[in-house]
């Protein structure tokens, strides 16, 4: 029974963000929603410390506003935040993409392939959840490969705020999407980093133009 051991304060945390995070960006949680912590401490099993620590990231993340003894809800879906969040996730993307490809390995590009798979499949089945999974597991290889924390820690950060948007207008450039990360994961392949940041912009692009027609 050694390895079984008490979780620690910090995972129950973690856990609590994320799930959290993830019903905000699944809808789940809709724009404008108050939260309490009892409510959702009680739901997930947990005390209120590791909610409210919850809290306080996602807050300081942008999907949560509060008011001192007063309310703490979901914010808005803002197009202007979906576009500044889009322009800084983009230009690390770009980064870690320049970076990584020369360290790209061929096992790394198979995954991208295999990501690229699901998420075609995915977007055929009007799988959203599947279709973003599959997304962020292809460039994760790329934030991976570039070995960037500082990078990969702000990607993670403002990525949520960009997904929100994308589940609500899922379909209008996800086809467009599965052709992009081909090209992507050609130049990949092909060690031509150059090429594979002009792709990188690209799709970033998309997904720009997303909260510009919003």
């Amino acid at each position: 029974m050694e390895a079984i051991r008490p979780v620690r304060r910090t995972l129950l945390r973690d856990r609590a963000y994320e799930v959290i995070r993830d019903a905000i960006v699944g809808g789940e949680l809709e724009p404008g929603a108050v939260v309490r912590d009892g409510e959702l401490a009680e739901r997930l099993g947990l005390s209120r410390a590791p909610v409210r620590q919850a809290f306080s990231r996602l807050v300081d993340e942008g999907l949560l506003e509060s008011k001192p003894q007063s309310y703490t809800r979901v914010t808005p879906l803002l197009t202007a935040d979906v576009r500044d969040a889009a322009a800084v996730v983009g230009a690390l993307h770009e980064l870690v993409t320049r970076t990584g490809v020369p360290r790209l390995t061929t096992e790394g590009v198979r995954a991208m392939r295999a990501a690229n798979e699901r998420f075609a499949a995915a977007v055929g089945a009007g799988d959203v959840d599947g279709a973003l999974r599959a997304d962020d597991a292809l460039h994760d290889v790329l934030v991976e490969a570039a070995g960037n924390g500082a990078a990969a820690a702000t990607i993670a950060r403002y990525t949520p705020l960009i997904r929100r948007l994308e589940r609500r207008r899922f379909g209008e450039s996800s086809c467009r999407s599965a052709g992009l990360h081909e090209r992507l994961i050609d130049a990949c392949a092909a060690g031509d980093a150059e090429e594979a940041v002009r792709v990188t912009a690209e799709i970033w692009r998309t997904l720009a133009d997303l909260a510009d027609d919003d």
